[in-house]
């Protein structure tokens, strides 16, 4: 009864094969053409593949159909990839068409399928990041190249310094000017028309005299007059 305990409770002891198989599971990654492998040796070390490791081993093992031994594999690469409900729907159309295909191929078509779509998707959406930058650039400012009418500006009227800045665009340029316009230069050239005006005016009313001495006294102011300008 002890011999059968000690039996039972002692580990396995792992056969050439089995060391073999588990090296080859470790490096799996290094598989390329498995045509001379045995089917049962195949059986346990392929379901260890990843999608592109499966797809390089059965790209590389020529003349032999590995279909028996990877076919549920590409089941079910292609239910984890593309969902139980693509996998099921595949399944009813092949039997309703009475046809069959490899699950590799399945794979491959589906991969293409999904790509494509995924193209016109990113074209759809590139053309419509094209329309809005259009549409935002067509909303930009863009400068005039027109050049507005001149027109004479007042810098002083009748009575004094003007202060009309209502067609001065830029307050840089509105500020500059009726810094300007209260300037004491400014004033002075008003005061001085204002009182040339006043003379006008003034000699305008006197009566002109006949007194020769009259002439020359006339003669005098105006001379004295050029010299203040």
């Amino acid at each position: 009864m002890m011999r059968r305990r000690d039996e039972i409770c002692a580990p396995k002891i792992p056969t050439l094969v089995d060391l073999c198989v588990q090296k080859v599971i470790d490096n799996v990654r290094y598989l390329g053409n498995v045509g001379y492998v045995d089917q049962h040796l195949l059986e346990r070390i392929l379901p260890h593949c990843t999608v592109d490791q499966l797809m390089h081993v059965e790209k590389s093992t020529k003349g032999r159909d590995l279909s028996p031994i990877t076919d549920k594999l590409w089941k079910k690469f292609f239910e984890k990839q593309f969902g139980t409900n693509s996998t099921n729907e595949v399944v009813k159309r092949m039997k309703e068409k009475k046809v069959s295909f490899k699950w590799i191929q399945l794979y491959e078509a589906k991969g293409k399928e999904m790509a494509q779509v995924e193209n016109e998707a990113l074209d759809r959406i590139k053309q419509l990041y094209k329309k809005e930058d259009a549409r935002k650039q067509s909303r930009q400012v863009r400068p005039c190249t027109k050049v507005p009418p001149s027109s004479k500006r007042r810098f002083w009227g009748d009575n004094g310094p003007g202060y009309n800045v209502a067609n001065v665009k830029s307050n840089i340029m509105k500020k500059a000017k009726i810094e300007f316009m209260k300037s004491q230069e400014v004033k002075n050239i008003a005061a001085m028309k204002k009182n040339s005006i006043q003379r006008s005016q003034s000699s305008s009313s006197v009566p002109k005299s006949r007194n020769i001495s009259g002439i020359g006294s006339s003669s005098k102011d105006i001379k004295s007059t050029k010299r203040i300008f």
